[in-house]
């Protein structure tokens, strides 16, 4: 276990993820076996009126902070507990369309879906999970596309979001509509989507880990 290559989803430095020879795995929602691209995509910038979403289970101890600073804080800021289930999680799929920033808060563990589930949804990724490394980290910048707050500054959370210029947003708006393709799944596998991907990540870290 010491040598092999570990593919993790709880890709947790705190925890033993050891960045240059482990592979962070994304989680990901097959929503339809059928049609897995079921929903891909998001409105235009100019139909976002949400500047920041989150809605989930409250489990850890950042999403009750997070909730308790900023539930109900603001019009445009849409954060809350789980919603009401609705067919197809239709409500909350929406929202994430409909939304610039989405809140992508770690619960008992360092990742989340929300955020393959924000950048199917062509939404702004806000990560706050402060020993979490992102999955593809070894090929994409994510700073070019995702928002990553300290879990000690949430209370600022706004205040980080207001400060992205337009011109700012709109190229963050752009790249995560860019890679995209890289978090797919598709029934047979497609270059540059998430299958080749990872082996793309395992690969790269068989070939540069040295001990």
């Amino acid at each position: 276990m010491l040598n092999c290559i570990r593919a993790l989803c709880n890709a947790d430095t705190e925890v033993g993820f050891k960045i240059g020879k482990d592979v962070s795995l994304p989680e990901t929602y097959v929503r339809s076996v059928e049609n897995p691209l079921k929903n891909i995509g998001g409105n235009p910038p100019s139909q976002r009126p949400i500047l920041a979403f989150f809605a989930g289970g409250l489990h850890g101890y950042v999403r009750p902070m997070l909730i308790k600073l900023w539930e109900n804080k603001e019009p445009d800021m849409k954060i809350s507990g789980p919603l009401p289930h609705v067919r197809g999680n239709k409500n909350y799929i929406e929202l994430m369309k409909s939304s610039r920033f989405c809140i992508c808060a770690r619960g008992h563990e360092v990742n989340s879906p929300r955020v393959v589930e924000a950048i199917f949804h062509e939404c702004v990724p806000v990560i706050i999970s402060d020993n979490f490394i992102p999955p593809l980290f070894e090929v994409l910048n994510w700073e070019s596309f995702a928002v990553f707050i300290k879990e000690k500054h949430i209370a600022y959370l706004r205040d980080v979001l207001v400060s992205i210029s337009e011109e700012r947003y709109l190229e963050m708006h752009k790249r995560v509509k860019m890679v995209q393709e890289h978090f797919l799944w598709h029934h047979e596998p497609v270059k540059y989507d998430l299958f080749h991907m990872l082996l793309h990540s395992i690969w790269y870290n068989r070939v540069f880990y040295t001990s």
